[in-house]
């Protein structure tokens, strides 16, 4: 098994998000993103965070019920998105971050999500872009496989989180937004921001060293700012968010 599908780390990934302040400070604002699309959903019904993992949102988001893959011993339940264990029409929300370029099967999760949520039902898919900058990260540095030019949305995977293709989200949502439209017609693209040039690369992921100290965490949110203010394609991330249609 290669150690990236290893259960067994969530326990140190927990600790990690933990002690370090940048990477803990970008989870809470893809948290604040969760709710704030969380308040534009039916008021009854699932709210799931898919890919949960090692984070925290069930400390910022208590109604949320957190699942992945892998039976993390942080998680809600255990399951393979592909195959979700709800019935028709009755998730409100599915969040997640960074785990759409690790599913090899995206065609059978959309399917998957446009069956299971309610009409007015939303998802907020958070996950790489490949901008300017992140680009040459992605290809060159980052230690996941990235590329652009896949001719298919599928690949062959090692494992949950060893197996991707970084430009995944790039490649559905810009590059064959066409075709996505046109497989799942009831999932509208209601938004897409693009977001965190630098900051996520800075605060070391999770890897174990960070570039952010506390001091210097509002000066990286202003250079952030600045640079999406020059041109979104600065950004490294981006914030897709769908809404269920009859």
């Amino acid at each position: 098994m290669n150690v990236l599908d290893d259960p067994r780390r969530a326990d140190q990934l927990v600790q990690r998000i933990k002690q370090k302040s940048a990477l803990r400070r970008i989870y809470f604002e893809v948290y604040a993103s969760y709710q704030a699309v969380l308040d534009r959903c039916p008021g009854d019904g699932p709210a799931i965070e898919l890919g949960a993992g090692a984070g925290f949102s069930k400390d910022v988001i208590p109604q949320l019920t957190t699942a992945d893959i892998l039976p993390y011993n942080t998680v809600d339940i255990a399951f393979d998105a592909c195959r979700m264990p709800f019935a028709n029409n009755s998730l409100r929300f599915v969040g997640m971050q960074n785990v759409l370029h690790h599913i090899p099967d995206v065609e059978a999760f959309f399917s998957e999500c446009q069956r299971c949520l309610m009409p007015g039902g939303r998802m907020l898919v958070v996950d790489q872009y490949p901008g300017w900058l992140a680009h040459w990260i992605l290809k060159y540095v980052h230690h996941e496989a990235f590329d652009p030019h896949a001719e298919s949305w599928s690949f062959p995977s090692s494992g949950p989180l060893s197996g991707a293709n970084g430009a995944l989200a790039w490649i559905i949502f810009f590059r064959d937004r066409g075709k996505f439209e046109e497989l799942f017609p009831q999932l509208s693209i209601d938004r897409i921001d693009r977001n965190t040039p630098l900051r996520y690369w800075l605060s070391g992921g999770l890897k174990s060293w960070s570039l952010i100290p506390d001091s210097c965490w509002n000066i990286a949110c202003r250079l952030d700012a600045l640079l999406l203010r020059c041109s979104p394609e600065w950004g490294s991330f981006m914030n897709i968010e769908l809404v269920k249609h009859q």
